[in-house]
């Protein structure tokens, strides 16, 4: 009994020895955790002032955009309170203009890149749509839509051959202007294509005779003179599809009933419906099968 009396008194006495301990080493530990407190604290207060003054910087590039949208007045000027000759407000007014033309160019990039300008103070737009061929701009069309109520095209340039009503319809112009857009440039520049094609083989060979075509140059008719037998040969070109340049059907007829079916002319007829015509004559011409 005398034993296990003692080994609780020890047990007890060594308790109180670390309690004791522990009571020496938190006056230590308290300097250094408020040590890192005061650091948090100074972070914090850091972190706030950078977005103050991120908060200001947005506030005024929101009026300096302002101003610009709308041309900038003396009394918008005044809202705007900055020292005009300070480095921050060249800077700032650097950084609305990279803002304003980061918009337009994504604006620009929404509808397709297309040139388009307000009219009648905003309730209507008037989109340009250019047109090229093989490098050389071509005619401009122009379109004005109206905003409100709903998308609705008010007047056009575009010729009437094109059947603008149809492809409004099939892109849905209401939800999807730029698919519009889009398939109606392919059209024009699609019939300019076509049309210098033309202008290109009556400039280029004057041996080929142009027999016919219409105002869509859907259609070319020409006449051939194969060399040494001096055969004519006719020549149709189908253009069924309006959003190529390229015809989707050649057609041959000629007196020597034997030479459309010939492989030189199957050559001819591939070739027709693979190359710009008055490219293709110039192989053609190279190649003797045409004078």
């Amino acid at each position: 009994m005398a034993g296990a009396s003692a080994t609780g008194v020890l047990n007890h006495l060594s308790l109180l020895e670390v309690q004791a301990r522990s009571r020496k080493t938190q006056p230590q530990q308290q300097p250094s955790r408020v040590k890192e407190l005061k650091a948090k604290v100074e972070a914090l207060r850091i972190q706030r002032d950078q977005l103050r003054a991120e908060i200001e910087t947005h506030e005024n590039l929101q009026k300096l955009r302002a101003s610009m949208d709308k041309q900038g007045t003396h009394e918008e000027e005044e809202d705007v309170e900055m020292d005009e000759d300070s480095e921050n407000s060249q800077l700032l007014r650097l950084m609305a203009r990279h803002t304003q033309l980061k918009d337009l160019l994504h604006a620009h990039h929404i509808i397709g890149g297309y040139d388009v300008i307000k009219t009648r103070q905003g309730k209507g737009v008037c989109v340009s749509l250019p047109t090229a061929y093989d490098g050389v701009f071509l005619e401009t069309y122009n379109l004005e839509i109206d905003l409100k109520p709903t998308l609705r095209i008010s007047r056009h340039s575009i010729p009437p051959f094109i059947p603008l009503n149809s492809l409004a319809e099939q892109s849905n112009l209401q939800t999807d202007i730029r698919t519009f857009l889009d398939t109606l440039s392919q059209h024009l520049n699609a019939f300019a294509g076509r049309k210098q094609q033309l202008k290109l083989v009556k400039e280029l060979h004057q041996s080929v005779e142009v027999m016919e075509s219409n105002v869509l140059c859907s259609i070319l008719v020409m006449m051939f003179t194969v060399p040494k037998v001096k055969t004519a040969v006719l020549c149709t070109l189908d253009y069924t599809d309006h959003t190529r340049c390229l015809p989707t059907r050649v057609h041959f007829e000629s007196e020597d009933k034997e030479l459309p079916g010939s492989p030189e002319w199957k050559k001819n007829c591939s070739l027709l419906q693979e190359t710009p015509v008055h490219k293709a004559l110039i192989t053609m011409k190279k190649m003797g099968n045409i004078v």
